[in-house]
């Protein structure tokens, strides 16, 4: 049986999330929409790093940035990270791990899916 990868692009706020938490259904998630491999866009993690100086979100930041350190990248850039995916989605389309409800309801805008946690599972928005 051939397993369907699936690239999620990954923004700042999900991935402090995805760092951070215990997820309950990650297996059970891969079964459902295929096996799943979060993709880190360059500006979210120049947006992490920036994040890394302010003495409040330095910790938050830096082990953001241990987690994702092997997760696949690419050179998603923008004004913002959310500039950046939305341009990105509005070209090639594609599901969106985002927790930013402003950002949710714009990919659902463009017609994406959205990948986002609820009581520590990951949950699939259409």
């Amino acid at each position: 049986m051939q397993v369907l990868l699936v690239d999620v692009i990954s923004d700042t706020s999900f991935l402090i999330h995805l760092a951070t938490n215990r997820i309950t259904n990650f297996s059970d998630l891969e079964v459902d929409i295929g096996k799943i491999e979060f993709i880190v866009p360059k500006i979210v993690i120049d947006e992490l790093n920036h994040l890394s100086k302010d003495d409040e979100k330095k910790q938050i930041a830096l082990e953001t940035l241990e987690f994702i350190k092997n997760f696949k990248t690419n050179s998603i850039s923008g004004k913002t990270a959310d500039i950046g995916i939305l341009n990105f989605i509005q070209k090639n389309g594609g599901i969106v791990a985002t927790m930013d409800k402003n950002l949710k309801n714009q990919i659902k805008e463009l017609g994406s899916s959205i990948l986002s946690m609820h009581n520590d599972k990951i949950v699939l928005e259409n």
